[in-house]
């Protein structure tokens, strides 16, 4: 990808210093992975895989609108809907609201993947709570759900984020029965056993 926007031996530089970015993301120094790219981002701008890691890295920051422009511009050049729910997150922590829902829609509608469409959900479920539509927020997470057999990760967010709405929403039992079984197959996930405990 370097080597045709920079040539051979500068763009064999180029992917060295993106995996370099990599591994200081991968460990959590969000803003030397940021430096690295945005040198690499000002030579070759068209690069997606440049484009998308810088935008995580100013999302990990908590710099919400370089994080969201530069996630856009991930999302014009690939047309992917993969980092769809954390540019969701970036809208919602300026409290965009429309474009957090613009975003749940497109991503539900393209259904990529299990996973993602939870976390999509789970952003625009969150982005309700914040405008206190806590009502709204839980028919979001309740519409398809069922308790899994064999939960993954995603289950277990949405499980915990259910659990947390209907404890706020004063459906108490709802919440105890679910903190339960989050308690059952997920007791080191967040604070799921002190709530657990505290809902008897």
């Amino acid at each position: 990808m370097f080597v045709r926007a920079l040539g051979e031996r500068a763009g064999r530089r180029a992917a060295s210093r993106l995996d370099e970015a990599a591994g200081e993301f991968d460990e959590e120094h969000f803003d030397d992975a940021r430096r690295i790219l945005a040198s690499l981002d000002q030579r070759a701008p068209d690069i997606a895989e440049v484009v998308e890691l810088m935008g995580l890295s100013q999302y990990r920051l908590g710099r919400w609108h370089a994080a969201a422009k530069t996630l856009e511009r991930f999302r014009s050049l690939t047309g992917s809907t993969e980092q769809h729910p954390v540019l969701a997150d970036c809208y919602r922590a300026q409290g965009r609201w429309v474009d957090v829902e613009a975003l749940w829609e497109e991503l539900r509608e393209r259904s990529p993947s299990a996973a993602l469409v939870t976390e999509g959900r789970l952003v625009a479920a969150g982005a309700l709570a914040d405008q206190d539509r806590i009502a709204e927020a839980v028919r979001l997470l309740e519409r398809g759900w069922t308790v899994p057999k064999r939960p993954r990760p995603h289950h277990l967010r949405r499980a915990y984020s259910l659990a947390d709405l209907y404890e706020r929403s004063g459906a108490t039992p709802r919440a105890r029965e679910l903190f339960g079984w989050l308690r059952r197959h997920a007791p080191d996930l967040a604070d799921v056993a002190q709530r657990a405990e505290a809902l008897g």
